[in-house]
């Protein structure tokens, strides 16, 4: 058994040279780990690494029906192996037998979610690479199954970094330079509090479309990450609210764009809830913490970079940062090394040009 996980996760390892788009990478992820630690159902998850909310997921038969409820108790609820705990535990992989010592029906997820679908055990990892999340994957087994194996846990929790190197790597594939896209209004869903759409205008729908598209969904189903700033704009009155961030992610459109969706709640005369969801391109600010992550920057190349975009002068960001001119240059260097750039203006191309028609003003 244990050859056997050693020869699958070296196909894992290889895989980053085999798939090129991340549904496909996750997809072949998937069918690799089923010949290791055997389940009846996944899902692997993609996440902004700034709010943690999924910015697409692949899915397999049987998990879509309960998707929706994954996000309710994820956001809604407390319960065992939530991910934002996942992502600040020492070891990111979790199963909930363990969690519960055996006595699944301790977890409201279970009781509510997974029993009534016929699952038992669940083994979820928050995928970490270099103290950022990139992703989720949850594993679940059928009731006529065993719980997950320690040794199991400790597979995928081995496999934690390949993985989640590989989807940063995918959020950053740079579109073709030919191409183009039309500034468009802001995308603007009205939803009731049971995510049925209400209202919506044409750039809203246009970016559904292309969401649905891209995750391999019929129309009639809601993109995941709608329903994950949805999830997360309800949990703002519920309990706990204070660990989460934003309400909103921000997604690399594959050969496209950065896309920002939100969701708020609305108020009114009314007493029925309702949210309101814009979707538009990106703007520097979101996409810059994204980008300069996947790019592999230290903290303090991204305070320099993060004040590149802001206009400062070489004088005025020493000044700012408290350091030499000369360390400037020295930060400067090493963000054209990682960047593959030979000038701030090359710099601001790349970042803002290239994937959002977006273009900076900039101080020499």
């Amino acid at each position: 058994m244990r050859t056997q996980m050693e020869d699958i996760k070296q196909k894992i390892i290889t895989l980053e040279k085999e798939a090129v788009t991340s549904w496909d990478y996750r997809k072949a992820l998937i069918g690799h780990l089923r010949k290791a630690v055997p389940f009846d159902g996944a899902c692997c998850t993609m996440v902004d690494p700034q709010t943690l909310l999924s910015t697409g997921a692949v899915t397999e038969d049987g998990i879509e029906a309960i998707h929706h409820r994954l996000f309710e108790y994820e956001y809604v609820h407390e319960d065992f192996n939530t991910y934002h705990q996942l992502v600040q535990a020492d070891d990111p992989v979790a199963t909930l037998s363990g969690a519960t010592k055996g006595e699944l029906e301790r977890s409201a997820r279970y009781r509510n979610v997974l029993l009534p679908a016929g699952f038992k055990d669940e083994m979820r990892a928050a995928l970490r690479y270099q103290g950022k999340c990139w992703g989720y994957l949850t594993l679940f087994r059928y009731h006529d199954r065993p719980f997950f194996h320690e040794n199991e846990r400790k597979f995928i929790s081995s496999l934690v970094p390949v993985i989640a190197f590989n989807l940063r790597k995918r959020n950053l594939v740079l579109p073709s330079e030919e191409l183009r896209w039309m500034e468009k209004e802001p995308g603007i869903l009205v939803l009731s509090d049971q995510l049925t759409m209400l209202s919506s205008n044409a750039a809203a729908k246009h970016w559904l479309s292309l969401l649905q598209k891209w995750e391999g969904i019929d129309s009639h189903i809601l993109p995941r990450p709608i329903r994950a700033v949805c999830s997360r704009a309800f949990s703002s009155t519920s309990v706990g609210t204070e660990r989460f961030s934003l309400a909103k992610v921000c997604i690399h459109i594959p050969e496209g764009p950065y896309l920002t969706i939100q969701a708020s709640q609305l108020s009114g005369p009314s007493a029925t809830l309702q949210l309101a969801v814009w979707l538009e391109l990106a703007k520097p600010s979101d996409m810059l913490p994204f980008i300069s992550e996947a790019y592999g920057l230290s903290e303090r190349e991204k305070q320099v970079l993060d004040r590149i975009v802001r206009g400062f002068s070489t004088k005025e960001l020493a000044l700012s940062l408290h350091i030499s001119t000369y360390t400037v240059q020295d930060h400067l260097k090493s963000i054209f090394m990682k960047t593959g750039v030979t000038s701030r203006r090359e710099l601001i191309w790349l970042l803002f040009s290239r994937f959002s028609m977006y273009l900076a003003g900039i101080r020499e």
